[in-house]
């Protein structure tokens, strides 16, 4: 299963280079919560692959904290196309944090599926198949 995150909720970065910008509070709560539910719902990561963005990082490092998963930084997650099949190949189960549209197109390009990621939602992919899309409020609800 290859799990995509898109980064929390994050500050509108007035002054900073967007690579800079950190996330909001709601965008730390976001992050906790999904990890905290994908642990709940029984996911076990063997590792994390985030865009170096900051926003994105700490995203990832906080959703990982819940799941005890490595996190490496991956640059063709910090913006443009990709194929998260060939990103995950010959790493087990794996979770990718990134950006939109990037993230959606990315469903897409694997499903076929249309899809819209909010920020801090997660989406599931296997076999070409989307398995799971979950809204921050679903994320919240199931980690309590």
């Amino acid at each position: 299963m290859v799990w995509l995150l898109r980064h929390g909720d994050a500050e509108d970065g007035a002054g900073k280079p967007d690579a800079d910008r950190e996330l909001t509070e709601k965008g730390e709560r976001q992050s906790i919560a999904a990890g905290q539910a994908l642990k709940k719902l029984g996911v076990k990561l063997d590792v994390c692959l985030t865009s170096p963005k900051v926003r994105a990082k700490r995203t990832a490092e906080l959703a990982c904290a819940a799941l005890d998963c490595r996190v490496e930084e991956n640059a063709r997650l910090a913006g443009g196309d990709f194929d998260p099949l060939e990103l995950a190949t010959g790493r087990g189960e794996v979770m990718l944090v990134g950006h939109e549209p990037d993230l959606s197109s990315a469903v897409a390009l694997v499903t076929g599926s249309r899809v819209k990621m909010k920020k801090g939602g997660i989406a599931a992919l296997d076999d070409h198949v989307l398995h799971v899309l979950l809204r921050p409020k679903d994320l919240k609800a199931i980690a309590g």
